[in-house]
């Protein structure tokens, strides 16, 4: 792709916007509750947006585009189950967990379910502190490696130097501005996202569906069935269940979590669920039409070779829009990767600052200092993100298929049995969070019959059978834990 300076012009221009944010927030954050969650001011606009940025990341411009352009109408199993689950994570989890981290005083995850279940020991918090790092280094790698392959098409820069670049885009603003900063340039980068995913399989289309209704003979029928996979055969139950599964993994993302319990109230979550499943339906309808509109544009341009089917969206944008107003889709694909790698460099140093730092190096630490931490840490966390993106031939939706299991497994069941059943105890949430997330790393293992269920299919169920049966094997929950689960259900009529 020609590096044009339009292009060029219109990143910078970007660049320097979404830094001016971060400068903005920095000045707005004095405590690790400001840096970590915003001091739970957020909006109904900008929580959802912010949740739904975070969530989609590189992936819903390159790799959702890229498997509906290899696999065609059978992507929509993987884009049903997911709008499915976000909507049941926001109907189910997102209100009594944002109460019940009031109640608990708990910012991250970990510490939540530490506190919620008295755990004197800390297992649970530096446990769980362990998985969020272990997987959010994939998942952070993801958009890395996205941030490559965008810099590598766009200015045609070597695949190493392009990552590299990525990752100083992503840091430079995450490190001063901690939450404000991800949640108030999410909602930029949230509606951009959403914009260019519409606009380009439109422009593409040119006049209504007569490009597709052209062009359809000259597909592989299979691709336009929900049915049947590009080879002729029946999708069997493993593949179906595996793909509609992803929706499973939204209960466990400490990312999209963070944004429930950062909500100004209650009754805004109702609107920002409204507002983020409107958003998630149409990103992902429009990521599905880009990888078919591209399709049927590389069948009709037999010329046209793409070796990489992520890299569809930028081939279209590249085919159908003047350099201007193709830097500035160009610069969804940077704005989904940010949107989602600094929130994920923000829950691994409040996994490190809250959970570790202050819990088992210096539990005396200062406010101050928790911050300071995390801010190295992000540092940190980014250059091991960075080695392992450095292969060019790595797959966003398959390092994020990984780590979207991991937190799925680990913290899904857990979190959400812990804000219902008062009977569950310390040992069936310890017992759920590392049945669950070693299952997705032994399962991943393995392949061939059963193990080619998607992993996060088994290290639920697993999850679940392990809080239940060691939490009735177990005694019950000391007095004052139950009595904070009836403080937490009061407070939850109060606060609706």
């Amino acid at each position: 792709m020609e590096n044009s300076f339009a292009i060029t012009t219109t990143f910078i221009v970007y660049l320097i916007m979404m830094l001016a944010i971060g400068v903005y927030a920095y000045l707005r954050t004095k405590n690790s509750t400001d840096y970590f969650l915003g001091g739970r001011s957020l909006g109904p606009w900008p929580a959802a947006l912010s949740a739904g940025a975070s969530d989609m990341s590189g992936w819903l411009l390159l790799g959702l585009p890229g498997y509906a352009y290899a696999a065609g109408l059978e992507s929509l199993w993987l884009a049903g189950g997911l709008l499915l689950g976000n909507w049941l994570n926001w109907f189910i989890a997102a209100k009594r967990l944002r109460t019940y981290s009031i109640t608990t005083d708990a910012i991250t995850i970990p510490e939540f379910l530490s506190r919620r279940f008295n755990d004197q020991s800390k297992l649970i918090q530096t446990i769980s502190a362990f998985f969020v790092l272990l997987f959010f280094l994939f998942y952070t790698s993801s958009g890395l490696v996205a941030g490559g392959k965008l810099f590598e098409t766009v200015f045609g820069l070597d695949y190493t130097t392009a990552v590299i670049i990525g990752t100083i885009c992503v840091v430079s603003y995450t490190l001063f501005g901690g939450f404000l900063a991800v949640a108030w340039t999410d909602l930029v980068q949230g509606l951009l996202m959403a914009a260019a995913l519409l606009i380009v399989p439109m422009a593409m289309m040119q006049d209504g569906f007569s490009v597709l209704g052209d062009n359809l003979t000259r597909i592989n029928p299979e691709l336009l069935t929900i049915w049947r996979g590009i080879d002729g055969q029946p999708l069997g139950a493993i593949a179906i269940i595996s793909l509609a599964a992803w929706g499973l993994g939204y209960f466990g993302q400490p990312h999209i979590l963070a944004r429930f319990q950062a909500t100004r109230s209650n009754k805004d979550l109702r609107t920002a669920r409204r507002i983020a499943i409107g958003w998630s339906a149409l990103a992902m309808f429009g990521a599905v039409m880009v990888g078919l509109v591209g399709l049927v544009y590389t069948t009709n341009h037999p010329t046209i070779t793409l070796e990489d089917g992520e890299k569809i969206f930028m081939l279209l944008v590249n085919a159908a829009f003047h350099p201007v107003i193709a830097g500035i889709l160009l610069a969804a694909i940077l704005a989904a990767i940010m949107s989602t790698a600094d929130s994920q460099l923000l829950v691994c140093s409040s996994a490190l600052a809250e959970d570790f730092y202050k819990q088992v190096i210096k539990k005396d630490a200062t406010s101050e200092e928790i911050v300071r931490v995390g801010r190295l840490s992000v540092m940190a966390i980014s250059i091991l993100a960075l080695v392992l993106a450095m292969t060019p031939d790595s797959s966003v939706l398959g390092l994020v298929s990984y780590a979207w299991a991991g937190f799925g497994a680990a913290f899904g069941p857990a979190l959400v049995i812990s804000l219902f059943w008062s009977r569950m105890n310390r040992n069936g949430a310890l017992a759920g969070i590392i049945v669950g997330g070693v299952t997705i790393v032994v399962w991943k293992q393995f392949t061939g019959g059963i193990f080619d269920v998607y992993e996060i299919v088994p290290g639920i169920i697993f999850s679940i059978i392990a809080i239940v049966v060691v939490t009735l094997l177990s005694r019950e929950p000391e007095s004052s834990v139950q009595a904070q689960h009836h403080t937490f259900l009061k407070q939850l009529e109060e606060l609706d």
